[in-house]
């Protein structure tokens, strides 16, 4: 159990309420991977404000299960957000894709979900 994710945080956040921790990893689950994909298809095709908008949102969400991959993200982030043609996130974005479909895969199996 949770090789790819840590629940620290979020139980600290639920303040032990399993059923909120839970809820949190039932939102992980539903909201984390579709902005994922939209980063998926976005670097590439540099949508720079795309880009931007997905890794702000999840932003929040990896760093609290602490997926290891906060650093890349926000350069991800800052990619899109500053538009910074000149510079290559793509390794950044892989790492995220791949922390990503790890912790949710686990997750899942974790929780049931």
């Amino acid at each position: 159990m949770a090789k790819h994710y840590k629940l620290d945080r979020v139980r600290e956040m639920a303040d032990n309420d399993e059923d909120f921790v839970m809820a949190l990893a039932a939102a992980f689950i539903e909201e984390v991977p579709e902005d994922a994909e939209r980063l998926r298809k976005a670097v590439p095709e540099k949508d720079f404000y795309e880009t931007y908008q997905a890794a702000h949102k999840m932003k929040p969400t990896v760093e609290l299960f602490d997926l290891g991959v906060y650093d890349e993200l926000i350069e991800v982030q800052d990619w899109g957000k500053f538009e910074q043609e000149d510079k290559n996130v793509e390794a950044q974005l892989e790492k995220v894709l791949i922390a990503v479909e790890n912790a949710t895969n686990e997750i899942k199996a974790d929780f049931g979900l």
